[in-house]
């Protein structure tokens, strides 16, 4: 198993599968099992949804599948989990798995970090944001929603999760999901960190091939716990499309899926695959 190292001194594994065209994917190759699984099933997720992603690329590329996600849950950085600590993570993961050249598919608050990796190296061979729009991305929304549910944290500890997992047919006044302190801090950091950055204007520094996507049902109501707070994924693709594509972007929009729904491996798969196979024919 390979590890590498992350920018406060933890340790992440990596897995690599297939042959081809280096794919770095941010996701959880081992399926979910138990309690866990059940609950996730029970909203509309898949609790394999990694290996299924793996699965259905590493026929055609080397796919690089490390669980970032679950990494900072484990070895929360409530201080440094910065975009700039974040490309530089990720630049590690791809230096440890010896990838020079390499795509990079990311969903949620992961394909936000794949633009911001975009943005620090020139080693990106093409980009993929899902469930995240790359411009008008609702950056003040997360803020209010990490902090609200930090907060949330500091006084009860029981508090909902607000990772790429979130689904707006929740009820989100009865959610009961464990985060700690430091856990949602990280995410405040974040966020943080992102508000003065111009979405807009940043892309001019990005030159990769690249393909961004959402369901047109993305719309998440977060509820009184976080002062009523919408974030709306799918109205910048939806409402700007014209001017995301002026920007190099190629745009897919899933008809009446929502942040979950879009996310599994039926849905990405069709879009992910052929896309990344025009655009990667012949880079290693």
């Amino acid at each position: 198993m390979i590890k590498a190292m992350m920018h406060d001194g933890n340790e992440i594994e990596i897995e690599v599968q297939g042959e081809g065209p280096n794919l770095l994917l941010p996701v959880n190759p081992h399926p979910i099992e138990g309690p866990q699984a059940d609950a996730m099933l029970s909203w509309g997720a898949d609790p394999a949804l990694g290996r299924s992603l793996i699965e259905g690329l590493s026929d055609a590329f080397r796919v690089i599948a490390f669980d970032y996600e679950g990494h900072v849950l484990s070895a929360a950085k409530p201080d440094t989990l910065t975009p700039a600590n974040i490309a530089m993570d990720l630049l590690s993961i791809a230096n440890a798995a010896e990838a020079g050249q390499f795509a990079y598919y990311g969903y949620s608050w992961l394909a936000l970090s794949g633009m911001q990796l975009a943005l620090r190296t020139p080693r990106l061979s093409a980009l993929v944001m899902g469930g995240f729009p790359p411009v008008g991305g609702p950056y003040k929304e997360m803020l209010r929603v990490t902090t609200a549910t930090h907060e949330m944290s500091r006084s009860t500890q029981q508090v909902p999760e607000i990772t790429s997992k979130a689904a707006d047919e929740f009820d989100w006044s009865k959610v009961e999901v464990t985060m700690s302190e430091a856990q949602t801090r990280q995410f405040v950091t974040l966020y943080q960190e992102l508000q003065g950055f111009n979405d807009r204007a940043a892309q001019s520094g990005i030159s990769c091939p690249r393909l961004c996507f959402a369901g047109t049902a993305d719309k998440i109501d977060y509820g009184k716990r976080w002062g009523d707070v919408q974030v709306n994924i799918a109205g910048p693709l939806l409402d700007r499309r014209e001017e995301i594509e002026a920007f190099g972007w190629d745009v897919a929009l899933l008809e009446g899926l929502d942040h979950t729904q879009a996310m599994q491996a039926a849905s990405v798969m069709p879009i992910l695959r052929p896309w990344l196979i025009s655009k990667l024919n012949g880079h290693y």
